[in-house]
């Protein structure tokens, strides 16, 4: 019967470009035909499943002319129309739980459009001095190069993405006018292409137009692999990116993909300007003076960089959101420690911003007692690991260490690898570190590698502590006795902590533990002649904070690929740091990137996850919250577990 009530609106069953073996396209006709969908709705959930445009086209006839739900629209951001003055956001429900899910799997969730309203706004500036306190000092002020989450902080005061994501999945457009949709054209009915409309009137700090030629230059310098650019991965399934006209790109695509809106956007999308870098691609991307001054379209440009110690940004008087930024000027200070960052701001008021604060509950809140600051703390989309290295770290080839054509002597067996899983004390750690369970929480005891978003979270695994279990696999491994391992991660009291549990267990099963701590401006630093940084991993174990930056989190999953591992080869730019190489997880990340069944996604990404997990690849120990402090006089900021703390930042104010 509803079949029948469907083909009468337009849809004929061979229409459909899903197998008839999938109850997703079932689900959906009977939603609709409860009325429980709108249109809006319709033409998400259409796109999620992949259906063609005259089967989405009778769906949207049986569905009539309902109303829209609340649940269906995104949240309100504030944007300009092209050309035009900003404008306020719109009044919007909070989007569904589900928001990031549809975000990740559809092209139209992923939306937010300018409104038609103007809003008069005042002069930009007169807040003063913006100081905040990054206890990872950044090196590096080019976000295809950089390596650590510092740099690419540091660069998104400076550059700017088309647009960024909020925690529930919905766009905020920056350079673009608006999220592309299948309802405004913006993403082809095939699915094998999205155009953006690109803000007019936005310049350069030096006075140059930003047209579609950046954005297709920055596409063709960090996909060129003589570059070295970390961001590569974003673009792989990428065919071409067209200059439509000044203010927009077509980007065409090899297959359909379900992350189309990854391209561009979020900390790995901020657009290069074509006449800085332009003679900079490929082998000599390292050699631009533009990596340490750069010349970005952002709400500051750069005074002064001192790489390892400070950021000194002044307003960009001529920034396309008009009456934006409130602060004349910005310092960035690197250096230090996170409790020391966390004082500055909760106590002695010598910091308005401590970025991510990795200290003890019990410390931050005894710290937060003083009444100068607060504690900010929102979802995380991060897990601190262990990394198990797959490759030999003291056997040098050509000059280099952990090279992938080496083998670790002891941890090429999985016996090993297992025993160092099975002597992790998670909710020791979790208790003690990050205050798991106590009104202050800052992270929890995890088994998975792959922490958010929710619908792609594993159910499957578990994590056990077991000494005598792991001493059994051991003896499995005779070269594991007495084996000397050297374990290492960046300066940080709570990871110093963590270490010292970690060692104490591995000691009693049998290993002999070396502890290295590296300051974190050397730790994460993009530097290829730098031994020390993490993805050289000359160790055999290391440990920091790592997790995805999309609600479709294709690329983080990148860091298990063979063809992504770190070597000297690609100046160690390679995400793959543990040198892990196993073609059947290609094949599940492969089938990932062009995917557009939903539930189909879910199986590939807990796949993937449970291979990491059970191969004992990276051993995760704590799902982190994001955790910020900042002065009770600071205002405006949004915190997202997709973007850069720093993605708002011409929205923060000063409040008396």
């Amino acid at each position: 019967m509803m079949r029948r009530l469907l083909c009468g609106a337009g849809l004929r069953k061979g229409d459909r470009l899903m197998s008839d073996s999938s109850n997703g396209f079932d689900r959906l006709e009977a939603d609709v035909l409860a009325g429980r969908l709108d249109r809006r709705q319709v033409l998400k959930r259409g796109a999620m499943l992949g259906l063609s445009a005259p089967v989405i086209a009778g769906l949207l006839a049986a569905c009539g002319g309902s109303s829209e739900k609340a649940t269906s629209t995104p949240a309100a951001v504030a944007t300009k129309p092209a050309g035009g003055e900003a404008t306020k956001p719109a009044e919007a429900t909070k989007p569904a739980a589900s928001s990031p899910t549809a975000a990740a799997a559809s092209p139209t969730a992923a939306e937010a459009k300018p409104t038609e309203t103007q809003q008069a706004v005042g002069p930009a500036g007169g807040g003063g001095q913006l100081r905040l306190l990054w206890w990872q000092a950044p090196t590096i002020m080019n976000p295809h190069l950089s390596t650590g989450t510092k740099d690419f902080d540091a660069s998104r005061v400076v550059y700017e993405p088309l647009a960024d994501f909020d925690s529930d999945g919905n766009g905020l457009p920056s350079l673009a006018v608006e999220m592309p949709t299948l309802e405004n054209g913006g993403v082809s009915k095939d699915g094998l292409s999205v155009t953006w409309k690109l803000r007019k009137g936005v310049k350069w700090h030096d006075g140059t137009p930003f047209t579609a030629d950046d954005v297709v230059f920055t596409w063709q310098y960090a996909s060129d692999k003589a570059t070295a650019a970390v961001t590569i991965g974003n673009f792989a399934n990428v065919d071409k990116v067209e200059s439509v006209d000044e203010t927009t790109v077509k980007i065409i695509f090899k297959q359909q993909n379900p992350a189309w809106f990854d391209v561009f956007t979020g900390p790995n999308g901020m657009i290069l300007p074509k006449h800085v870098f332009g003679d900079y691609v490929g082998e000599k991307s390292r050699d631009a003076a533009a990596n340490l001054k750069p010349i970005g379209t952002g709400p500051f440009k750069i005074r002064e960089f001192r790489p390892g110690d400070v950021a000194m940004y002044d307003i960009f008087e001529d920034y396309w959101d008009a009456g934006k930024p409130f602060f004349d000027s910005v310092e960035l200070k690197g250096g230090g420690d996170a409790q020391g960052a966390a004082r500055a701001v909760l106590q002695s008021n010598e910091g308005d911003w401590a970025w991510n604060v990795q200290a003890e509950p019990s410390i931050l809140n005894q710290m937060a007692q003083g009444g100068v600051g607060i504690i900010v703390s929102n979802p995380g989309s991060s897990a601190e690991r262990i990394m198990i290295n797959f490759a030999d770290p003291n056997t040098e080839v050509d000059g280099a260490r952990s090279e992938p054509s080496t083998q670790h002597p002891i941890f090429k067996s999985k016996d090993a690898r297992n025993a160092i899983a099975l002597s992790i004390q998670r909710d020791v750690i979790a208790k003690q570190l990050y205050g798991e369970g106590s009104s202050a929480e800052l992270g929890k005891a995890s088994s998975n590698n792959l922490n958010a978003p929710g619908r792609l979270v594993s159910p499957n695994t578990t994590w056990e502590y077991n000494i005598d279990k792991a001493k059994q696999l051991l003896a499995n491994v005779p070269e594991a006795a007495g084996y000397k391992l050297l374990y290492q991660t960046s300066i940080n009291s709570v990871r110093q902590k963590t270490q010292e549990i970690v060692k104490q267990s591995l000691e009693q099963v049998g290993f002999v533990v070396e502890l290295k701590s590296v300051d974190s401006a050397v730790y994460f630093a993009s530097d290829a002649g730098n031994p020390d940084t993490y993805p050289h991993f000359y160790a055999d174990l290391e440990m920091y904070t790592n997790g995805p930056s999309s609600p479709y989190p294709i690329s983080w999953a990148e860091r298990f690929r063979s063809d992504e591992i770190a070597a000297k080869a690609n100046s160690w730019a390679g995400t793959n740091i543990t040198r892990y190489n196993n073609p059947e997880f290609d094949k599940l990340h492969d089938q990932a990137r062009v995917e557009m069944d939903p539930a189909k996604q879910v199986d590939l990404f807990v796949a993937m996850n449970d291979m990491s997990v059970n191969d004992f690849v990276e051993v995760p120990i704590v799902h982190r919250a994001g955790v910020a402090c900042a002065s009770k006089t600071l205002a405006g900021y949004k915190g997202t577990m997709w973007s850069s703390d720093l993605y708002d930042l011409k929205n923060w104010k000063r409040q008396s």
